[in-house]
């Protein structure tokens, strides 16, 4: 069947937390399979995170790859008043250039690729925008979604504990709904990319924290313990990290300690 008449397929690959080690076998397989890699730099991206794509591709690929970049929009919810409809406005403007990228990059027949940091589903507004995409476009796509090692697991598998316990529920949520402490009924919460650090800020009676940054990276830290007694160690941490790489990926889960 020529090529021409095949539709053109979308894969998004998770790719895992930071060690290369982390790509699935499957991973390897759909980078293996791309005629073309999208590749969204963000705003603020540094040489490091480039980097380490950068090693992923090399690693499990051995050919040369086609590379579409999409320099990513600026991130005007972190300043505007309206949170909501900065988010929707970001994804609008990703959802175009996206579009337009794949509609002039991508012939029929050929696989283009995302790689996408963790897993596609985790956290992640790739696969969301991708579907809309899919929905809009002007020819018939398809999709792949290829999970990934996320930060969550990364996390629970270097301090050697469950994320869930037996007959409790556990929430991942965002940073700012933990303004007022965790929410009565859970015991368990994890929390990604907390930039205003605010398990510094709420009551840490009964409280432990297991926290990690640059999880399966040479940079990687960890720290774990009594919430009141760690946090200020934390914090510490944290700065000196951010002022020695300019960034800082971080992920914790607060457990409640149960009688």
């Amino acid at each position: 069947m020529p090529r021409s008449s095949i539709p053109a397929e979308l894969a998004l690959i998770g790719i895992g937390a930071g060690d290369p080690s982390w790509v699935t076998l499957e991973a390897v397989a759909a980078l293996q399979s791309l005629d073309v890699l999208f590749v969204v730099l963000k705003e603020d991206e540094l040489d490091d995170l480039v980097e380490a794509r950068r090693v992923v591709v090399e690693r499990h690929r051995d050919k040369p790859l086609r590379t579409v970049e999409l320099r990513d929009p600026p991130r005007p919810w972190r300043t505007a008043s309206d949170y909501n409809d900065a988010v929707a406005r970001w994804r609008e403007q990703r959802l175009a250039q996206w579009s337009s990228a794949v509609a002039s990059e991508l012939s029929d027949g050929e696989v283009g690729g995302f790689l996408v940091w963790g897993d596609p589903g985790l956290f992640e507004s790739t696969l969301a925008i991708v579907q809309e995409l899919i929905r809009a476009a002007a020819r018939p796509l398809t999709l792949r979604v290829i999970p990934g090692i996320s930060c969550v697991h990364a996390l629970t598998a270097r301090f050697q504990i469950p994320l869930n316990r037996q007959g409790r529920a556990v929430q991942i949520a965002p940073a700012r709904l933990l303004r007022e402490g965790i929410p009565p009924g859970l015991d368990d919460v994890v929390v990604m990319l907390d930039g205003r650090q605010t398990f510094a800020h709420i009551h840490p009676g009964g409280l432990d924290i297991y926290w990690g940054a640059y999880l399966g990276t040479d940079d990687e830290i960890l720290i774990s313990g009594d919430l009141a007694e760690v946090a200020e160690r934390i914090q510490g941490t944290r700065a000196e990290a951010i002022s020695r790489k300019g960034w800082m990926f971080d992920t914790y889960l607060l457990r409640r300690r149960l009688d």
